[in-house]
């Protein structure tokens, strides 16, 4: 994410490292850097404008401190102008009202909305312990319906049934009193993708506004189209109130533009990025940890929130138990490491979130295929109960059958043999030195490494 940012400003910024004092002339080049930067992310225009003018502003005659290099004061007001325009602080969702709490989620055709609904909807439920319905009014597009029952089943919250022979704002109202009916905490309202230019379809999301009164009214978006993102939820906003935006494929935006422009044009805050094609790839959207990744510095605290979600406790506790016994970490394990970290995206989506990872996230891309963690797993899987728990039981003929079973070459077998005896010892020092506990509070501890300037 935001990666051919990332990489254009950190060779802009490293310029100015070194120098004596900032001034006007030994910062210019730099920020005229900077802007190209952004303009080729496609960030709106006077965005980058008002952005270059308050650094300038601020970092012009600023001394050298004797803790901070001045390059280390540049980055410190990049960092901080770059919160700045993306909304200072991460806005939830305001749902303090008598349930339901209805939420009426709006945007253009194509921009993943229906998925978007089901996604919220596992997110309060997993993250904010909510009781959900989903609704569905879009009786516009084939099976758009069907679309979200489905995703509610894969979301495991509640779904009110409609027909496309029925009014959308019909099915909106009965959609409330059957959630009241349920006593549901929320329920979030699917529409059908419309252009602001469609007059009628604009008069039938307003009239769907006035009868379900929500608390919030989030403008669904395409994080790569760039600054038309922000401009799309500009023309939304004037014909709705909207309460906040939610970018989708934020995995897929290497340029950044949408959110470092939607904020600032809108003046409506991003309040959540879906990063995948999961039920569960949906971010809270925290504008400090998205410059931070943006400036190459890491992301530590969702890394750990990350992992405080998607690993699972249970095995976590019983391979430390084991490995305490002084068992040894066996294929087993090591098939389930693998699945752990794929749940988390890989070793690159951990390295990209590590503090001055960001080079090495991408020269492990260029290094690990996509479907290596998925051939180590078929390797495993083609072996035996017995051969998983004692690895070194397999032999020369034994290779050739896991390598044929599997669909790979015996060095491939090789391979992933001699990378387990490297996670075994590794397993081996971490258990005598108290583990993954002491793991995460390293990372925590990392918190500040990445931004000498917090």
């Amino acid at each position: 994410m935001f990666d051919s940012l990332t990489e254009r400003l950190s060779r802009s910024l490293s310029a100015i490292t070194g120098k004596a004092r900032l001034t006007d002339e030994n910062i210019q080049e730099t920020l005229r850097e900077v802007r190209m930067a952004l303009l080729e992310a496609d960030v709106a225009l006077p965005v980058v404008k008002q952005f270059i003018d308050q650094v300038r502003l601020r970092a012009v005659g600023q001394e050298v401190t004797a803790s901070l290099s001045p390059g280390q004061v540049f980055v410190r007001i990049v960092n901080e102008e770059l919160v700045h325009i993306m909304g200072d602080e991460s806005n939830g969702l305001s749902l303090a009202t008598q349930p339901p709490a209805v939420v009426l989620m709006a945007g253009l055709q194509g921009v993943g909305k229906t998925t978007t609904v089901a996604k919220l909807a596992h997110w309060l439920k997993e993250r904010q312990k909510k009781s959900v319905m989903v609704a569905s009014t879009d009786v516009y597009r084939p099976a758009a319906i069907d679309q979200l029952r489905t995703l509610a089943q894969q979301a495991d919250v509640a779904f009110f049934d409609s027909d496309p022979s029925e009014k959308p704002a019909d099915i909106a109202r009965k959609a409330v009193d059957a959630a009241k009916r349920q006593f549901a905490d929320v329920l979030i309202v699917d529409t059908a993708g419309r252009l602001h230019v469609d007059g009628e379809m604009m008069d039938e999301i307003r009239e769907l506004h006035r009868l379900i009164k929500p608390v919030e009214t989030l403008f669904v978006v395409d994080a790569m189209t760039g600054q038309d993102a922000a401009n799309t939820a500009q023309a939304f906003n004037e014909a709705l109130p909207l309460t906040g935006i939610i970018l989708t494929k934020a995995d897929g935006d290497s340029r950044g533009g949408a959110a470092l422009s939607v904020k600032a044009i809108t003046g409506k805050p991003i309040k959540f990025m879906t990063v995948g094609e999961g039920i569960d790839a949906l971010d809270a959207f925290y504008p400090d940890r998205i410059a931070s990744r943006i400036l190459g510095m890491g992301d530590v605290l969702s890394l750990i929130e990350e992992a405080e979600q998607k690993i699972d406790k249970q095995k976590a506790d019983k391979l430390a138990k084991k490995l305490k016994k002084g068992k040894k970490f066996d294929l087993e394990d090591f098939r389930d490491q693998i699945q752990q970290m794929n749940n988390m995206g890989g070793v690159t989506g951990m390295l990209d979130k590590l503090p001055g990872m960001g080079g090495m996230a991408k020269a492990a891309q260029e290094k690990i295929s996509d479907n290596a963690f998925g051939q180590m797993e078929a390797i495993i899987n083609s072996m035996t109960p017995n051969e998983r728990r004692f690895p070194d039981s397999i032999n020369g003929s034994r290779k050739r059958r896991i390598a044929m079973g599997s669909g790979t070459e015996i060095q491939d077998v090789n391979r992933l043999l001699k990378q387990h005896k490297q996670m075994q010892k590794m397993m081996k020092k971490l258990t005598r030195k108290g583990g993954m506990a002491n793991m995460m509070r390293g990372l925590e501890g990392m918190q500040g490494q990445g931004r000498p300037f917090r």
